[in-house]
């Protein structure tokens, strides 16, 4: 089998031959030059698995190289050299297509980790097989599949947005198991079920002792991603202290777990996503700026379930299938007029109000068939030319804060409606009561 091909582009003979010797023991051949325009000559005559670039070249900036490569269409991975802490150029690079960055002075372990990374992706368009998939054929999901596809080749921190009940989490889910870390663990974690004072513990980790409670050595979220992908839900709810100390994180690649003294260093992708609008909390000083730009290098926004509308037959068919295999029940059949219904729904809480209309939907059917009197949706109140009714908008305001607490507890908690309840400070009975009442079950 050949060995893998390298070019290594930089103007110094020295970080040329470092370079070509790490790589070499890797079993990777290498073929080195000084310049962009050597380089472009280079590209265009065979096919490497690597780039390897230094910023500052004699003929022009290494940008210049990875936008040319873009424009050839050349699938190489490319990973630029950067100059220590300058997290400017390095968010310009990864913006521009590269594959990843790597600061000097070389860190050699993790120049490895990058090159290791950078081989695991296809030669090709082919992509390998998700474990999840992101139903649908209209434009706006057809559109959302491509951009997936292309920033899973990249390293590069991705941020996602969409309402909630959306899909973001899958979303993260297929760029981490279609790019070159799908071998390692994929680590969700909502950034708003954490309580401030044990967030520090919860992503760093911490030593033994070294506050009450810590009774023994614990890992953090970032080491139990380590080789794979860090997904940060709901990252808007991170208090402003944390938020110093992540960013300190992302830009270092090393993390201090509490009451030690080391900085260990961490090998993740960050993908992180809110249904709140981070510019305007940025604006009012609510979320770092610094910090936004560093994880927004790429922004997708999943649609919500009103701009695809052809999808939600296909959706619901699903959904009901998955149902059914939970419930040990047939897969009841979609009428026409039940599929018109929800064809013309606007879903304000998009694919999980979808979920919950169906479940409802099959408890309230009969005969293996679901009609359009079996979808219960939410329809907005109806104002006839008199005054407002005051006592009832209050009373659908009341709700609606209800229900918006109520999901947020069980999100927050994995469903479990004991562990909610108790968040709520309610008892479990009474959660169950206003689930029913609010049309939650």
């Amino acid at each position: 089998m050949a060995r893998p091909l390298a070019l290594i582009v930089d103007d110094e003979p020295d970080i040329r031959e470092l370079l070509a010797i790490t790589l070499q023991r890797m079993d990777i051949d290498t073929r080195a030059c000084g310049d962009i325009g050597a380089a472009k000559a280079q590209l265009r005559g065979r096919g490497f698995q690597l780039c390897l670039t230094d910023m500052r070249l004699p003929d022009g900036d290494g940008l210049d190289l990875v936008d040319w490569m873009q424009a050839q269409g050349i699938r190489t991975p490319v990973a630029v050299i950067t100059a220590h802490g300058n997290v400017e150029t390095a968010v310009r690079a990864l913006k521009s297509g590269a594959f990843d960055f790597i600061s000097k002075p070389l860190d050699l372990a993790n120049l490895r980790k990058l090159i290791a990374n950078a081989l695991r992706l296809p030669a090709n368009d082919a992509q390998p097989a998700s474990r999840v998939r992101l139903l649908g054929e209209s434009p706006a999901i057809q559109r959302l599949r491509e951009m997936i596809a292309r920033v899973a080749r990249s390293q590069a921190p991705v941020h996602i947005t969409g309402e909630s009940g959306t899909g973001k989490e899958l979303v993260a889910r297929m760029i981490h198991d279609l790019g070159a870390r799908a071998e390692g663990s994929f680590v969700p974690v909502n950034c708003g079920a954490i309580p401030s004072e044990l967030m520090e513990s919860e992503f760093f980790g911490h030593r033994r002792g070294s506050f009450t409670g810590a009774v023994g050595d614990k890992p953090g979220l970032f080491q139990s991603a380590e080789g794979g992908t860090l997904f940060l839900d709901e990252i808007a709810e991170l208090p402003l202290p944390m938020q110093v100390k992540l960013l300190r994180v992302i830009q270092e690649k090393t993390v201090r777990p509490i009451g030690d003294t080391q900085e260990l260093p961490v090998d993740v992708r960050i993908l992180s996503a809110t249904h709140k609008d981070l510019r305007a909390l940025v604006a009012t000083g609510q979320f770092r700026e610094d910090l936004f730009y560093r994880i927004n290098v790429i922004e997708l926004r999943v649609p919500p379930l009103r701009e695809r509308a052809g999808d939600v037959a296909l959706l619901a068919r699903h959904i009901l299938e998955r149902q059914s295999r939970e419930h040990g029940t047939g897969v009841p059949e979609l009428g026409p007029a039940a599929i018109a219904k929800l064809s013309g729904y606007a879903f304000p809480g998009n694919v999980r109000e979808l979920e919950n209309i169906l479940e409802r939907a099959m408890a309230l059917s009969a005969g293996g068939r679901i009609e359009a009197e079996d979808i219960q949706t939410q329809s907005p109140v109806e104002r006839g030319p008199g005054p407002v009714d005051e006592a009832s908008a209050l009373g659908e305001q009341l709700q609606s804060v209800q229900r918006e607490a109520i999901q947020k507890a069980l999100e927050a908690n994995r469903y479990n409606k004991t562990a909610a309840a108790r968040q709520l400070g309610l008892t479990l009975r009474a959660l169950r009561y206003r689930m029913q009442k609010l049309g939650m079950e």
